[in-house]
């Protein structure tokens, strides 16, 4: 069964970064914006003043301009530097522009301090999402591991239309989010 589950994720994980990567610019940035606009409305209404969140990479859901809203307004914006072993260390972000090169095509802030707090909202990436709230990621699972320990915080998951999938194959290690965030198709 353990070997089915990994076979699904694997197919997932490959039709949903090919379709992903095919987006035109314009569809991509007009989702991006969408999903920017939801998480900020959720960030007014619920008081956040701590955020975790991905840095974009490629053709993810662009948060940049979010994270970059975020950091005008004074809020806390700590991102992950990813670290071997699945592990991520959490840095306060203090600009976008200073930022230097990680492991496995990552990047994150260059000289900055450790975020060893709690969190009022975490923003999470994936390849495909369902309506329970679970995922599937790249599969390194960083993410799983460090959400296993943010019992407290609210752990929303963002994507485009066609990432939402009816379920997602699970493995016992894997996190549920409480929301997924996604504009409507079109």
């Amino acid at each position: 069964m353990d070997n089915i589950i990994k076979a699904q994720k694997k197919y997932l994980r490959e039709t949903m970064l090919e379709q992903r990567d095919k987006m035109l610019r314009k569809e991509r940035n007009a989702h991006s914006e969408n999903i920017c606009a939801q998480l900020w409305a959720y960030i007014l209404e619920n008081k956040v003043s701590v955020i975790h969140s991905y840095l974009t990479m490629g053709s993810e859901v662009n948060v940049l301009p979010l994270l970059q809203k975020a950091l005008e307004n004074g809020l806390t914006v700590v991102v992950p530097k990813t670290l071997k072993k699945r592990q991520m260390q959490n840095l306060i972000l203090h600009d976008l522009k200073n930022m230097e090169a990680g492991i496995f095509g990552t990047y994150h802030p260059k000289d900055s301090e450790e975020y060893l707090e709690e969190y009022d909202l975490i923003i999470v990436a994936g390849l495909a999402f369902d309506k329970n709230g679970f995922r599937v990621g790249y599969g390194g699972g960083y993410y799983d591991t460090f959400l296993a320990g943010q019992q407290a915080a609210r752990k929303i998951g963002v994507c485009y239309p066609f990432q939402l999938v009816g379920n997602v194959p699970l493995e016992v290690h894997d996190m549920q989010l409480d929301r997924v965030l996604c504009p409507p198709s079109q």
